[in-house]
């Protein structure tokens, strides 16, 4: 919930706050690099929560999160914001994400792709309410304001997640290495981190593009404003939906089918989108779909590597990140055509193709797993 509030006051930045020798370059950074920041700590923050326990490490991202909003709220120089709502809030994310993603899957074997998609869905509420709530609160009070209330908000939140938050390390014993090598040897993850790389690069340009887009077409700020929650509302309903087919039919063949339709409804509804009704029916329909990485990263993993591997996989996981979600916002802008009719077109060529070409890698990885497992079978009879 936090961190797509952090995304949404990043898209109103540009526009509302002017700063001395701030670029357009230099705001599309903040969200790469509040990405970027959060998946580089994660081996480091994979170690320190295996000496120090969950919840000592989720207590110190929530102050890290917490300064870093109260920081940017002041900051006047757009290097300010960088340090504080880029890397001080990324970090903070990086805390708090990182050492709760694998709990869920400790608890859960059958449901297990059910179970967190309902707690992915809480992200596309709690963005949803951050949306159209921090409009109001910068009409109202300001982009400063904005930035208080918001980590007030999710310093609460979190808190109450922090203190009820509780793992199965003691009785799994993960193997919680910051980067366990070994796995890089096996074909199979290095079919899944291909899969997480490319992936994000359609998922970062996205998302960071959508409401800008919207205002490239002709649509009214107030309702870019619409898109961004109507991206989360997607979120919200489908991601459970999604849980239930993972479950019941193939992690690896939901999370491909998914990546593979999220490409393909760029070039179906994103590029034929000029008004705000089929911008809207786009919107929707690919926000239930489009953060599939999120939502299945975990289950995959331990598909892949099983569950005693399951950090050192996300870690690699979380690795194969940070140049993607560093660099795809700026790849966005480079490819944006301005004056011209169709401002975006280069850009949503660029995130359907790597949501299509994310797709075969993981239907490879379904073939290989399903071969290895017909190996194993006939070795046994």
């Amino acid at each position: 919930m936090p961190s797509t509030g952090i995304w949404n006051l990043s898209l109103a930045l540009p526009s509302r706050r002017h700063l001395p020798k701030a670029s357009t370059w230099g705001y599309a950074f903040i969200g790469g690099l509040n990405f970027a920041i959060a998946m580089l700590l994660a081996p480091f923050i994979t170690v320190l929560y295996r000496k120090l326990g969950t919840h000592t490490t989720m207590c110190m991202g929530l102050l890290l999160q917490l300064t870093g909003f109260l920081g940017a709220s002041f900051s006047t120089r757009i290097w300010q914001l960088h340090i504080s709502q880029g890397a001080l809030i990324g970090v903070g994310i990086g805390f708090l994400y990182i050492p709760c993603l694998p709990v869920l899957s400790q608890w859960f074997d059958k449901q297990r792709s059910l179970a967190n998609g309902i707690s992915a869905a809480g992200s596309g509420a709690g963005g949803a309410a951050f949306a159209w709530g921090t409009e109001a609160i910068i009409k109202r009070l300001g982009i400063g304001w904005a930035l208080r209330i918001t980590g007030i908000i999710a310093f609460t939140a979190n808190t109450v997640a922090t203190v009820f938050i509780r793992d199965r390390n003691k009785a799994i014993r993960p193997s919680q290495l910051g980067f366990d090598t070994r796995l890089l040897r096996r074909y199979e993850a290095l079919l899944l981190l291909a899969w997480v790389f490319i992936s994000m690069l359609g998922y970062v340009v996205l998302l960071f593009s959508l409401s800008d887009f919207a205002l490239s077409i002709g649509l009214s700020r107030s309702q870019a404003t619409d898109m961004i929650g109507l991206l989360n509302v997607g979120m919200a309903i489908g991601r459970p939906i999604i849980g239930i087919f993972s479950d019941r039919w193939s992690r690896m063949g939901t999370a491909g089918a998914l990546t593979l339709v999220c490409g393909v409804s760029c070039f179906a509804f994103w590029l034929p989108a000029t008004g705000y009704g089929l911008t809207a029916f786009f919107v929707i329909s690919c926000g239930a779909i489009v953060g599939v990485f999120w939502m299945t990263i975990g289950p995959l993993c331990v598909e892949v590597a099983g569950i005693k591997n399951l950090q050192s996989l996300l870690s690699l996981s979380w690795a194969a990140v940070i140049i993607p979600a560093t660099v795809a916002e700026g790849i966005a802008l480079k490819l944006r055509r301005p004056g011209s009719s169709r401002e975006y077109l280069y850009t949503q060529i660029f995130a359907g193709l790597s949501y299509i070409i994310a797709g075969g890698f993981m239907f490879q990885l379904r073939r290989v797993k399903q071969r290895r497992a017909q190996q194993q079978h006939q070795v046994q009879q």
